[in-house]
């Protein structure tokens, strides 16, 4: 798998084949051929190649699960990255799952639930009703706050990623491996808008969109995943049926729900309980404030996938890999991954 790990190493590191094979004394078109396995490099090339992109030769021969068949989504025709770096989110997400299949495989069977099915639910032009079915499938309660949101998608079988990227134009994709819906989100957005990026990536892959053109699915997805998050049913009751002042009690249904005040003040909007004017003074002061970019977050617990350290956990416990393996897996420090695999003393 030489060729896999050094093109993601490349993207990695945000290198362009030129400006590897500068560094390295070759061909931009040696890189090509390295990367599609049309060529082996000799010893000295691999030497320089892990110099220049600062990781050791074994890195490049950690092995890759080939029993893994993805498929991704399209980037969304007006996305801000680059094509290098869709190119990056696509490799991680495919080293990131060669990983988490590879540690299930130590557990000796397939802990995980069966995959729900895509594309299963009927789509209305309602946003709100189509959110109460998403609740439905996934057996939510109709209304009221949905806490550790990850949590309950990964019991489902619905894998979540987090990845590191600097670039926040890009919140999420999603896709699927071996038959397992996967949701990617970026690590380094704002609590809130991940929770709103998992419902909105989970509403591309549970809802039957034939025939809706791609700008009305975004439109749709990100209406469900407002609804999903903070019902019409929970508004009335949280805010009553008419909102005249921008109070401080906003804030408490902001941290209850998990979710930004931009959201909370255009569902708000959206129902009535909010007019126009009231709205836009509220836009005026946010912006004024920096809000877009640095809103006090209200989320309390953020999100955080735990399955594939627990499945690794569970691995070393039951001894069917050793601690250095699990911190190979999750990509720890062996000193990390002592923690948490002793015994627990009761005080």
């Amino acid at each position: 798998m030489f060729e896999k790990n050094l093109k993601y190493f490349r993207l990695k590191k945000k290198m362009s084949k030129k400006d590897l094979a500068e560094m390295c004394g070759i061909t931009p078109m040696a890189i090509s051929n390295y990367e599609s396995g049309k060529r082996v490099p000799d010893m000295e090339t691999i030497n320089k190649l892990a110099a220049a992109l600062g990781v050791y030769v074994a890195d490049f021969l950690d092995s890759r699960n080939d029993q893994l068949v993805f498929s991704h989504c399209e980037f969304r025709k007006k996305s801000k990255l680059t094509k290098t770096e869709q190119e990056f989110v696509r490799e991680s997400v495919e080293e990131y799952f060669s990983r988490f299949f590879d540690a299930i495989e130590c557990l000796g069977g397939n802990p995980l639930p069966e995959p729900v099915k895509c594309h299963d639910l009927d789509l209305s032009s309602d946003y709100q009703k189509n959110a109460s079915e998403l609740r439905r499938y996934l057996k939510l309660s109709s209304s009221g706050p949905v806490d550790e949101l990850t949590a309950v998608l990964e019991n489902l079988g619905i894998l979540i990623f987090e990845i590191e990227m600097d670039n926040d134009s890009f919140a999420g994709m999603n896709g699927t491996v071996n038959g397992y819906p996967y949701i990617v989100i970026n690590k380094n957005i704002r609590p809130e808008r991940k929770r709103t990026t998992i419902i909105h990536e989970l509403s591309h892959i549970m809802f039957n969109w034939s025939g809706i053109s791609d700008e009305d699915q975004e439109k749709m997805s990100t209406a469900i995943a407002g609804a999903f998050l903070i019902s019409n049913d929970d508004l009335f009751r949280e805010l009553g049926p008419r909102k005249s002042k921008l109070t401080k009690d906003l804030i408490l249904v902001c941290e209850e729900y998990g979710i930004s005040m931009y959201l909370l003040v255009l569902r708000a909007n959206q129902v009535g309980i909010m007019n126009d004017g009231l709205t836009r003074e509220f836009y005026i002061k946010a912006n004024k404030a920096n809000w877009r970019e640095k809103e006090p977050s209200r989320v309390k617990e953020p999100e955080k996938p735990m399955l594939f350290k627990q499945l690794v956990y569970r691995a070393i416990n039951e001894e069917g890999i050793s601690i250095q393996k699990g911190a190979e897996f999750l990509g720890i420090p062996t000193s990390e991954m002592n923690e948490y695999c002793g015994l627990m003393e009761v005080l």
